[in-house]
């Protein structure tokens, strides 16, 4: 089982994202309304995983498989939605050079991209909420026990709460968010 790993933020992040973003852009920048940073490695001053999060943002669903093959002709192999409805996800096949990273293909502002970059934004806005989410994470990573689902599910109702606010203060319909079973 591998070790969930929380660090300090590292300034190095957005130039991870930088790299990888123009790794992807000559395969797919045609076809793509942009390639986003997001995730915990994309707020300044947050703790994380080292694994820098970016979204794939096309225009709508008819530009998603033609986005998909791109994606995968650039060196990765698709690997479903891994549960989450509107999110396609990949792993990295051929382009082991990279940094770490989880890639993912969203249309612009369906749920998977709108929760993305509100919780994103919401954290930047906020240093307070960076803070506990950060103490949140740590906590996590050891109670866990190493478990990435188990990290995933322990800090489920923060993102809930912040989701929520986030949708409130934007005047988006307001959606339900996973409560996992921690009993």
């Amino acid at each position: 089982m591998d070790r969930i790993v929380v660090r300090d933020a590292d300034p190095q992040w957005p130039k991870q994202f930088q790299e990888i973003a123009a790794y992807l852009s000559p395969f797919i920048a045609d076809s793509i309304v942009r390639i986003e940073h997001v995730g915990s490695t994309s707020v300044p001053g947050l703790a994380a995983k080292p694994i820098i999060d970016i979204d794939v943002v096309v225009a709508n669903e008819e530009q998603v498989p033609i986005v998909l093959g791109l994606i995968e002709s650039a060196g990765y192999r698709w690997v479903g939605d891994l549960t989450v409805k509107g999110r396609e996800s990949f792993e990295p096949a051929d382009v082991t050079q990279l940094p770490d990273h989880h890639l993912y293909l969203v249309v612009e502002n369906n749920r998977a991209h709108a929760d993305h970059w509100l919780l994103r934004d919401a954290l930047i806005d906020d240093p307070a909420l960076v803070e506990r989410y950060a103490s949140i994470k740590r906590e996590n990573a050891v109670l866990s026990g190493g478990d990435g689902e188990h990290y995933v599910a322990l800090k489920a109702a923060f993102v809930a709460e912040v989701l929520t606010e986030a949708r409130q203060s934007h005047k988006m319909v307001p959606v339900d968010y996973w409560k996992p079973n921690l009993g």
